[in-house]
């Protein structure tokens, strides 16, 4: 059996599906590819035994149908250097080897029968389905995902909860110590319904899925769920569990708002992060007489350095204690030419939205604030 495939489309989806892929594997037969070969297109299966990645690529010729194993690893390097090309793949069923022939020369190598390969558990009959363009899908992926945790012990905090209501979906993320919830009001799906995007799929979603006009579908039951796009599904697991009130934590009215310039503020975030201290990372933020004053000292090394930017406030001079390296990665997601920073005490966390905000939509950042000494 052999078929012909382009070498630059082979390998872009070979490429998309290794990311699913995990370096270390309960099973020998998750370190390949299952190539399914039918009806003119061969369908690439990658899996880590708990997400399965889905995609294809039609062929340019091909002899009989077959199902076979190829090591991941090797299939990807065999073919990375290749200009485009139709490359021909053939496979011996009796031998298991697979042949690969180009241009400017061959390789072999040793496959696996395609019977012992984990199928994925699909949603059941009363899955509730979700559709919602993927420029949607990705904006809420991009601004949430840096705010989830890595926690051993509260599960449901190591993903992204997608709150979905009638007439909006609500994208949240927090790790205790940063949140964030976007708010977007153009799907209305009439449905009443959530559940917790694991980190791992965010991060593979956010590599393959483009903004493109595209359209997603996401199916999901009380434990799994798939997503579907134009060249790719992907089937998983939920995270199970009760995420916590991201709205409760949110203060409602912080008396003291600052507005300033977002890439000033980034810049000058970057430069006193040099000489915050390198354990903590506070760095402390005054607002007095139109005046946004950053202070980062280390004072194990004796270094320490300020920056001074004009913004707009005119109330009660105040100052409080942030993560750097938090800020800083909030204002490289919040886009627009302004944010503001609303305030109450130094021990009560800060919000961060854009200045100009998209009543469609609603973007909000928070961030809980650091012990200042004296």
């Amino acid at each position: 059996m052999n078929f012909k495939v382009s070498s630059s489309a082979f390998y872009s989806r070979l490429i998309a599906a290794s990311k699913v892929l995990s370096s270390k594997n309960s099973m020998p037969i998750l370190d390949c590819f299952l190539l399914d070969v039918k009806n003119g297109n061969v369908t690439i299966t990658a899996s880590d035994s708990e997400k399965y990645f889905i995609t294809s690529v039609p062929t340019i010729e091909q002899s009989e149908d077959a199902s076979f194993c190829i090591p991941a690893k090797t299939i990807i390097d065999s073919i990375k250097e290749l200009a485009e090309q139709p490359i021909n793949l053939e496979f011996n069923p009796q031998t298991l080897e697979v042949k690969g022939t180009h241009s400017s020369g061959s390789f072999s190598v040793v496959g696996q029968d395609a019977a012992p390969y984990p199928m994925p558990k699909t949603v059941g009959a009363d899955a509730t389905c979700l559709k919602m363009p993927a420029e949607v899908l990705l904006n809420g992926i991009n601004r949430c995902l840096f705010a989830t945790a890595n926690d051993e012990i509260r599960l449901v905090m190591n993903g992204i909860y997608l709150d979905i209501m009638p007439e909006q979906i609500v994208f949240a993320g927090t790790d205790g110590r940063k949140l964030v919830r976007n708010i977007n009001h153009s799907i209305q799906s009439g449905l009443t319904a959530g559940f917790i995007l694991p980190k791992k799929v965010c991060a593979i979603l956010k590599s393959v899925l483009s903004k493109d006009e595209e359209e997603v579908v996401i199916t999901f039951d009380a434990d799994k769920a798939s997503i579907k796009s134009e060249d790719m599904t992907m089937h998983f697991r939920l995270i199970e569990g009760r995420y916590p009130n991201y709205n409760a934590v949110i203060p409602q009215n912080n008396p003291y708002t600052a507005t300033v310039d977002r890439q000033a503020l980034a810049s000058a975030l970057k430069r006193v992060s040099v000489f915050c201290n390198q354990s903590s990372g506070l760095v402390k933020v005054e607002l007095a007489n139109n005046k946004l004053r950053l202070t980062g000292q280390d004072n194990e090394y004796a270094t320490s350095a300020e920056e001074f930017l004009v913004c707009d406030y005119s109330s009660t001079p105040i100052s409080i204690g942030f993560s750097c390296q938090f800020l800083l990665e909030i204002t490289s997601i919040l886009e627009g030419e302004s944010l503001t920073i609303e305030v109450a005490d130094p021990s009560r966390p800060g919000v961060i939205r854009p200045a100009e905000e998209n009543p469609q939509d609603e973007l909000l950042m928070l961030l809980m604030p650091m012990r200042v000494e004296d």
